[in-house]
């Protein structure tokens, strides 16, 4: 289940307020001895986060589906930035473990035992959540706020967080995006598809800028070129992996591309973008990236509305 960006802020009775946590979404699945991590787009994380599978492991609830996000902290904030050397890599080493630990923050409940819960009411699909699973490090329950959403929203800000998620407490879990999820975003964040790039100028090595957009009834639209948040090791890495990508075909559809030293590339790498805002001609203004998602299809991205 998905939310939905809203520019809206309210306190509604019956709904309930979450920190929204900046990492990656993840299905836990257990039956029996056997667990089973999944993003959100189903692909397996057992080996990239093993810490976790044994959390699931040791619990007493012998049958269980929980919804979470997968999160590591940099100065007490949920930081998808450091997340990524855990995300690029399949089998982390005890090293890389230690040096960026994880952590599962479970905000939902789909099973139970031999039950079906999703047509269950929110806030009771919490109450069973928090008496089903024992939370101790690395599993945590997500905490809540039944009232003040505004309030929640302008703390959240003052202290760098990405925002809060409205829940609609007596919603039903669908497996789509919906509008009894409601996104309050502090700052203006969302998922690209890179389409191009361009050459390094002076000392920069790997490359210059990404060209990114979203899909338009299913066209690829350009949004800007994003030239900043990158470090020597992204660079490299996600140069060389641009190079693989290499097209003659450019993949955009939109005016106003750039054309000198610039190289297409096939449309299959998701990217984190921050930004200030979007300018009257649907181009980003003041994009830095992020990382890169693995739990998004680039054919799912579109423009947050």
């Amino acid at each position: 289940m998905l939310a939905t960006l809203t520019e809206k802020r309210f306190s509604r009775d019956g709904w309930l307020f979450e920190i929204k946590l900046d990492g990656e979404r993840c299905l836990g699945f257990r039956r029996g001895h056997h667990v089973r991590l999944f993003s959100r787009n189903r692909k397996p994380l057992n080996e990239k986060y093993p810490e976790l599978v044994r959390a699931f492991e040791t619990q007493k609830t012998a049958s269980f589906i929980a919804d979470g996000e997968i999160v590591t902290f940099d100065r007490g904030i949920t930081s998808f930035a450091k997340l990524q050397q855990r995300m690029q890599v399949r089998r982390p080493s005890e090293e890389l473990r230690r040096k960026v630990p994880v952590l599962f923050y479970a905000f939902d409940l789909l099973y139970l035992d031999t039950y079906d819960i999703r047509q269950v009411p929110l806030h009771y699909r919490k109450d069973l959540l928090r008496k089903a699973l024992e939370f101790k490090d690395p599993l945590r329950f997500t905490g809540y706020r039944a009232k003040e959403g505004e309030a929640y929203y302008r703390e959240a800000c003052e202290q760098g967080w990405e925002g809060v998620i409205a829940k609609n407490g007596e919603s039903v879990y669908v497996s789509a995006r919906s509008r009894d999820w409601l996104k309050f975003k502090c700052i203006n964040e969302q998922e690209f598809v890179i389409g191009g790039y361009t050459d390094p100028q002076g000392e920069r090595i790997g490359f210059g800028a990404l060209l990114v957009g979203y899909y338009e009834r299913g066209k690829l639209k350009y949004a800007g070129k994003v030239g900043t948040g990158y470090d020597h090791v992204t660079l490299r890495r996600l140069g060389k992996q641009l190079a693989d990508l290499e097209s003659d075909l450019c993949p955009f559809v939109s005016d106003g591309l750039p054309h000198r030293g610039v190289h297409w590339v096939k449309p299959k790498l998701v990217a984190q973008i921050g930004f200030t805002e979007w300018t009257v001609d649907g181009r980003l203004r003041h994009p830095g990236f992020l990382g890169l998602r693995q739990d998004k299809s680039p054919e799912e991205v579109v423009r947050e509305k």
